[in-house]
């Protein structure tokens, strides 16, 4: 995967910031490099038409990567600061996909679920299988990642499926987890940014 540049760094001084600002910024995160990997996905020659199927990709990676910063949090704040990291988080990114959504695919028609509550009932339903997997200090277990694997195969056309789990395993998972990670240091950490140093050439007197 191609890296993405991901500002994660906050301009302001070095005071903590609230569960729902670091969700925030988090959310666009996550959103990026979902998107970075379907682009990764369809420069490989993976059929990935925009439509139904694209948002269907997109969906299950942002599920999967939610439940990767679920397992993060859970080693880097206590259980009041995780639980409101995590709904703003599932709530924020809901609500940028389905900006997306209703942008390319229209609203759904009266009497259906909004794109919003479609993701969230996919995240709900998805929260206990993923729960059954391992998370550790080298990132999820390799039923994980193979879970989300198998769940891409059911998207994409036959001619693909004998190869996009292993793409989704070796390749695209690995970059993503590492965004993610630097990503989520990012905005936890406390360190103001260091200021740019002044461009141009000094005067002579």
């Amino acid at each position: 995967m191609a890296n993405i540049r991901i500002k994660s760094q906050w301009f302001n001084d070095g005071a903590a910031k609230t569960p729902k600002q670091t969700a925030s910024a988090m959310a666009f995160i996550t959103w990026r490099v979902a998107q970075n990997m379907l682009k990764q996905m369809r420069s490989a020659s993976f059929d990935i038409e925009i439509g139904p199927q694209y948002f269907a990709f997109t969906h299950e990676v942002l599920v999967f990567l939610i439940q990767v910063l679920d397992r993060m949090a859970d080693e880097r704040m206590d259980g009041d600061l995780r639980g409101e990291f995590m709904t703003a988080l599932v709530q924020r990114v809901a609500e940028v996909l389905q900006e997306n959504e209703d942008g390319l695919m229209g609203v759904p028609p009266a009497g259906q679920a909004s794109h919003y509550d479609q993701f969230i009932d996919l995240f709900n339903e998805l929260a206990d299988h993923y729960a059954d997997f391992g998370f550790d200090a080298h990132g999820p277990d390799f039923a994980f990642v193979r879970y989300l694997g198998h769940r891409i195969e059911t998207l994409m056309p036959q001619k693909d499926q004998r190869w996009v789990v292993d793409q989704i395993m070796a390749s695209e998972v690995p970059d993503a987890l590492e965004m993610i990670k630097r990503g989520m240091e990012g905005v936890l950490s406390t360190k103001p940014r260091p200021a740019r140093a002044a461009r141009g050439v000094a005067s002579e007197d």
